[in-house]
């Protein structure tokens, strides 16, 4: 027969499990954690400035390392690098004794992170760091270390306690270390004269790439999809070309493809209130001339804005001799996160 389960035993609230006790906690790790970026504000590393130059100096790609925690930071400092205009990415320093270091190439420079500075994984690369002779910038909590005896440059990253209560786990020091990447990042940013045109480019599923990046043609109805008629045609296949299309609008145009007006919804229900015989009415009659109109290279964003302004739904896309070249409507714009 088998044993019967042993009965877990129950748990009594104690003080520290109180909503009090929690909140005490977290002040004060976030107050250690504050006063150790505070420190590193005040006394930012020596070699912050010979760092950035370094940086910029790099004819290759920034090759950012790191073990456990660290290897966390550094992943993220990589992915910061890139996204700023420094080309940088992630080597783990385990994998690339077995193979990676074939991503190492003269040109490089290598960025690892240490807080002990004794990591033996890191201190296993820097042979093959030295032979390709790529500049070594370490960050680390320990000054005196192995790896800081070995690197080109460091910057200090030290804290008098982690924010962990046993003062063991890397707590207070990745964020120093963190904060470091990211005052590198941005310093790199800056000095390269990287515009948000640049961020947008690097960036461009996100909104801010979308609106700053995707141009009125990635966007517009071309061709066939193009809702249009010509002024002599007569207002039920002109409803017609606009059911079809699904714009809620036609454009108007001549025989030589320029633009002469636009009939949308809003001129229907004009022409039911002036009492215009719908049956024997043409498109020139009753047609909004000079629309609102656009070039196919205009920013997206810019075709939201001409929209929001004149409280349209759509816009008409021209060439510089005004010939019909696509259809924007706000549907589109909300359909590709531009809105």
């Amino acid at each position: 027969m088998l044993n019967p389960p042993t009965p877990v035993p129950t748990h009594r609230s104690r003080p520290a499990d109180s909503d009090e006790a929690f909140l005490a906690c977290g002040r004060r790790v976030l107050g250690i954690e504050a006063q150790a970026l505070a420190h590193v504000t005040q006394n930012p590393p020596p070699g912050f400035a010979r760092a950035c130059r370094l940086c910029l100096a790099c004819r290759g790609r920034i090759i950012v390392t790191g073990m456990g925690k660290s290897g966390h930071i550094a992943r993220k400092i990589a992915s910061t690098l890139s996204s700023t205009g420094t080309p940088a990415f992630f080597v783990h320093p385990a994998e690339a004794s077995h193979g990676d270091l074939g991503m190492l190439v003269q040109g490089d420079l290598v960025l690892a992170i240490s807080h002990s500075g004794e990591t033996e994984e890191i201190l296993s690369l820097v042979p093959r760091i030295r032979r390709l002779g790529l500049p070594l910038v370490t960050i680390t909590g320990n000054p005196k270390s192995r790896l800081a005896q070995l690197s080109d440059l460091i910057l200090e990253s030290s804290v008098t306690q982690e924010a962990c209560s046993l003062n063991l786990a890397p707590t207070a020091s990745t964020t120093v270390a963190l904060a470091l990447g990211d005052a590198l990042a941005v310093a790199l940013l800056e000095a390269r004269g990287f515009t948000r045109e640049d961020f947008a480019y690097a960036h461009p599923a996100g909104r801010l790439g979308r609106r700053l990046w995707m141009r009125v043609a990635d966007l517009m109805h071309q061709g066939p999809a193009i809702p249009q008629v010509a002024p002599e045609t007569g207002l039920g296949q002109a409803l017609i070309e606009m059911t079809g299309k699904g714009l809620g609008m036609t454009a108007v145009t001549g025989s030589d493809g320029r633009l002469l007006g636009i009939f949308t919804d809003g001129d229907l229900r004009r022409a039911l209130d002036h009492r215009i015989d719908l049956h024997d009415c043409c498109m020139g009659t009753v047609m909004t001339r000079d629309p609102k109109t656009i070039a196919p290279d205009a920013l997206a964003v810019k075709a939201l804005e001409l929209m929001e302004q004149h409280r349209i739904g759509a816009v008409l896309v021209t060439d510089d001799e005004m010939r019909l070249v696509g259809a924007l409507s706000m549907h589109d714009l909300l359909r590709a996160g531009v809105v």
